[in-house]
């Protein structure tokens, strides 16, 4: 993952998983789509980095993240990073 590597663990059928896809793509912000739906390996990755069965969950080159997040929230924090 390079530095401003942003990381979103979803699946298709999950809405809130569409809403952040489409927030990031719209902001031009690059990131790695991992569908959680095809890749049991990536379910527990995620569900060990957030702690819950949530998705989505968005990794950020800091090391944070955020499960469910609002748009609000992942403007706040690209903007913290200064990746906007």
């Amino acid at each position: 993952m390079n530095e401003a590597a942003i990381r979103v663990y979803g699946a298709d059928w999950c809405r809130d998983c569409r809403r952040t896809k489409k927030q990031l793509t719209e902001l031009q912000v690059p990131f790695e789509y991992i569908d959680v739906e095809h890749d049991t390996a990536a379910t527990e990755q995620a569900r060990e980095i957030s702690g819950r069965t949530n998705i989505p969950v968005v990794v950020y080159p800091d090391g944070s993240h955020q499960v469910e997040p609002a748009n609000a929230e992942v403007e706040a924090k690209l903007r913290e990073l200064s990746l906007l």
